[in-house]
């Protein structure tokens, strides 16, 4: 990752644990530019951090009680361009899109809600994440390009390799592995939850 560009990080996450030190962690070596939903962007806003809302990138605001809020080309198109294709980088500039260059999500917490005693399946199918999931598997499928973290633990890792910049492709597709295995194992106990 250059370092002559800000680093445009997308963070949506549910679990904020250790987010706070992540990010000012982060800034304190490197220029960010961070877009990020609702809670997410209040959260980051509120310990201080500049935060542009998805809704002020896409012109489009969240609706359905949130459960449309990133997925929109002007979020996707930013991290799924190869960047190394011209024809995907003409397309982002005719569009007025951005790439991203990190992404930091993690899911609604569906296995802990189907734990709780009395849970009904209202309460369980509003914990079934979309959009995180979309975001997860776009970053995941363009490592060579974008950064993905999906678990809190990983934010040393990659805080430690982006100050030294040193991010290489082993760790992205690491990363990437990782996002894979955890959708599959989350798509799979909702598969069971509902059987």
């Amino acid at each position: 990752m250059s370092r002559k560009k800000k680093l445009r990080i997308l963070i949506s996450v549910y679990d904020k644990s250790g987010l706070i030190d992540f990010v000012n962690a982060l800034s304190k070596n490197i220029s960010l530019d961070i877009i990020s939903t609702g809670g997410t962007a209040k959260y980051l806003s509120d310990a201080g951090f500049t935060v542009k809302t998805v809704e002020s990138v896409t012109g489009f605001p969240e609706i359905l009680s949130g459960r449309v809020k990133t997925l929109h080309p002007k979020i996707h198109a930013g991290i799924l361009a190869d960047q190394d294709n011209r024809i995907h980088i003409r397309e982002l500039k005719k569009h007025s899109i951005k790439t991203i260059d990190l992404v930091v999500v993690n899911l609604y917490p569906f296995e802990q809600t189907i734990k709780r005693k009395g849970v009904t399946l209202n309460q369980a199918v509003e914990q079934i994440d979309i959009g995180g999931v979309a975001l997860l598997r776009a970053a995941a499928k363009n490592f060579k390009h974008v950064l993905v973290i999906s678990d809190t633990k990983d934010y040393d890792e990659v805080l430690e390799k982006l100050k030294k910049n040193q991010v290489t492709q082993k760790l992205r597709k690491k990363l990437a592995v990782k996002v894979f295995y955890k959708i599959s194992n989350y798509d799979k106990q909702i598969g069971r939850y509902l059987e």
